[in-house]
């Protein structure tokens, strides 16, 4: 039989209950009788041994102990042993063949060769070239108007009719006047006549001829004055048919048929803003004037683009027209006209707009989308991608960025891959799937 496993108490240290000592026989010799190793038999006892309880007060205590402790520290080991290759094992399996860690997936692209502009960015606003105020240059009721609100009138257009009946009759009592008065200097260029004659007999005093000569003169002035007077009727008169004096659009009416208008009226009828072609103006700091002034004295002529507020659309398509003459003081800042024909009618006055002049076009350098450059502290890098597909970082130089494109000055050359888009998990030397440009 075994002997029996000890209990071990949870509050107090484990005993071990080892089996109870024989009793020696006084006819044979002193033996100390071991418990038998775990596994093996127990040894025949003597018929005539008795056992007593076993002292574990002295050194066969510590022994106890110790075969726990080293039995404890063996399961250990093998535990941890196994369980590491285990480990080793599954990361094996998930990571397919051998160690090698998967590829990871990325959106690539190419630099190329192309062209790229050189632009100075200016905030400006639609001028009109021309805006007229239409007022009345004579005094009258306002029979008929001949346009409707927002209408494109020509030069010459009939636009406004005012009541021209007074300077009608005006003009009637002058051409009246001017023919009595021309009966008058008619009999007195008779008299003359006849008083020279009768002078060089005598008949008459000299004094007569001259004071006749004088009347010629006088009835000739009144003549003059009527015609005059007959030009001004004339002119009121055609005061009264008012046409458009350029071409532009008409805006909202600010007299209605049947009032009445009057040569001194503070406001206008109408307003005519030519819009075909219309221009911005624009500033731009006294630091890029020197590039544009050097252009424009050459003779060359600049392309001028006009963006929405947001720099999102491109309205229209200038050149530039002129330059002020002076550099405001306050703000550093010198104006420019750009010219647009508007054809469409997509630029209105007075709208904002940001004002891009091309002042260089560069050709044949290395583009490359901007999406793929990447910045740190102290460079700038892209990941180019290897024949194995393997990244590396490689630095670079940015010249000109136009959009969603920039010039590449060293670090890459035309036909080099990088990587556009996944760079989180980059680093040198990793594996990469690329797709390049979002397509298979």
């Amino acid at each position: 039989m075994s002997p029996p496993t000890p209990e071990i108490n949870g509050d107090e240290p484990p005993q071990l209950a080892l089996p109870p000592t024989p009793e020696i026989n006084a006819d044979e010799p002193e033996q100390l009788l071991l418990p038998p190793p775990p596994g093996t038999a127990a040894p025949q006892k003597p018929a005539k041994a008795s056992f007593k309880e076993f002292d574990s007060s002295g050194p066969n205590r510590w022994l106890v102990w110790l075969i726990l402790l080293l039995l404890l520290v063996a399961g250990g080991l093998w535990y941890w042993t196994h369980r590491a290759s285990a480990a080793k094992q599954t990361a094996a399996t998930k990571g397919g063949k051998g160690n090698a860690a998967p590829a990871t997936p990325v959106v690539a692209t190419k630099a190329a060769t192309g062209n790229i502009g050189v632009y100075v960015t200016g905030l400006g606003a639609i001028t009109p070239i021309s805006t007229v105020t239409i007022k009345s240059r004579v005094d009258g009721q306002l029979m008929s108007v001949h346009f409707k609100e927002g209408d494109l009138v020509n030069q010459g257009d009939p636009l406004i009719e005012i009541d021209p009946r007074p300077y009608e009759a005006i003009e009637l009592q002058a051409e009246g006047q001017l023919v009595r008065d021309q009966a008058l200097l008619a009999n007195a260029k008779i008299d003359v006549t006849r008083y020279q004659e009768l002078i060089k007999t005598s008949a008459i005093p000299e004094q007569q001829l001259a004071t006749q000569n004088a009347l010629v003169m006088q009835d000739e002035g009144i003549v003059k004055n009527d015609q005059g007077l007959i030009d001004a009727a004339k002119l009121n008169v055609a005061y009264c048919h008012i046409t458009a004096p350029i071409t532009g659009v008409v805006g909202l009416r600010l007299v209605d048929p049947g009032n009445i208008v009057h040569a001194a009226d503070a406001n206008g009828m109408l307003v005519i803003t030519q819009l075909q072609p219309i221009s911005v103006i624009f500033t731009i700091s006294e630091d890029q004037l020197a590039p544009i002034l050097q252009k424009v004295r050459a003779g060359q002529q600049l392309q001028v683009d006009a963006w929405d507020r947001e720099m999102k659309n491109k309205l229209a398509t200038g050149t530039l027209s002129t330059l002020d003459n002076q550099i405001d003081p306050t703000t550093g800042t010198l104006k420019l006209r750009a010219i647009f024909d508007n054809a469409n009618r997509t630029l209105y006055p007075n709208q904002f707009v940001n004002a891009r002049l091309l002042q260089q076009e560069k050709t044949g350098v290395t583009l490359l989308a901007s999406a793929a450059v990447q910045r740190n502290t102290s460079d700038t890098y892209v990941y180019l991608i290897k024949p194995d597909n393997t990244v590396t970082i490689r630095n670079i130089k940015i010249g000109t960025t136009e959009g969603d494109q920039s010039e590449i000055t060293s670090g890459l050359s035309p036909g080099d891959t990088v990587v556009m888009t996944g760079v989180e998990k980059l680093q040198e030397g990793s594996k990469v799937a690329p797709t390049l440009n979002g397509t298979q």
